[in-house]
């Protein structure tokens, strides 16, 4: 099964607003919904998915196992409370939501565990986030290439990560990005302002639009319908190889989010 191209994220939205958001994104169209263990928001996005009266098949559920949770013992059980949160018997996709080097759990340990819940029917689909190469290397080695369905990364016009997007898409594995406005802070960005301006498009329609045609997955998250309605709007916006060429002159290591203890030394 394919990694679907466009999805509703839900990072740091809680009670009635993720209901709210999730709810609008399905009635709108959306059919990938991508939530995590520590986001304290199974639950509502559950509800939300069940209010809906679209058909479970019809969704590509997304959740990701948290640092907490890794060792053997403990990750299935994670997993099994978090599908009674979202109430559905399989989650289409699971990751290790950061490789988290010094927590005492060895990445073989957790990686293993993690087949097994596919193994168990848990979860359709296995990945990672926020792994670097060699990280990701060693996840290949545990459990053998084609295992791993994506590594979800950051990724913006302020953080391109070429080396190890290029290295994903050797092995086979999809990319998807997450915080590809970098919080907000693209959409001030002038070049692509006039890029959207040249296509009659919004700022964010164009970094989404540059992630799509690079190959990724996006996930982006809005409180707004209105936004929610926009964004989706990305996948018909083609950019020409001038804008591409354009964007890609934004590069400047633009990281927003690497937790110490967390994040792996990045490539």
């Amino acid at each position: 099964m394919a990694i679907p191209r466009f999805g509703v994220g839900t990072f740091r939205l809680q009670g009635q607003v993720v209901v709210d958001s999730v709810r609008n994104a399905l009635e709108l169209g959306y059919r990938a919904v991508d939530t995590a263990q520590i986001y304290g928001n199974e639950a509502e996005v559950g509800q939300a998915i069940a209010d809906s009266g679209v058909a479970r098949e019809e969704l590509f559920v997304t959740t990701k196992i948290w640092t907490d949770n890794y060792s053997q013992s403990k990750l299935i059980p994670s997993l099994k409370d978090s599908l009674k949160k979202l109430r559905s018997d399989y989650v289409d996709l699971t990751l290790i939501h950061w490789p988290a080097p010094g927590n005492g759990v060895a990445l073989q340990e957790f990686m293993t565990a993690l087949a097994e819940a596919k193994a168990q029917g848990l979860t359709r689909q296995i990945g990672i986030s926020n792994f670097n190469i060699d990280l990701t290397r060693q996840a290949i080695a545990a459990l053998g290439a084609g295992e791993i369905a994506t590594n979800q990364i950051e990724l913006s016009p302020y953080l391109q990560s070429h080396q190890l997007t290029a290295f994903l898409q050797e092995q086979g594995i999809a990319v998807t990005s997450y915080m590809t406005l970098a919080y907000g802070k693209v959409l001030k960005d002038p070049v692509l302002a006039e890029i959207a301006s040249k296509h009659q498009a919004t700022v964010a329609q164009v970094a989404l639009a540059w992630a799509l045609q690079l190959g990724y997955a996006v996930i982006p998250s809005s409180t707004k319908r209105e936004n929610l309605a926009s964004n989706l709007l990305a996948q018909q916006l083609v950019l020409d190889t001038n804008d591409m060429a354009r964007i890609a002159q934004l590069e400047r290591n633009g990281r927003e989010v690497n937790p110490e203890g967390l994040a792996p030394i990045w490539d």
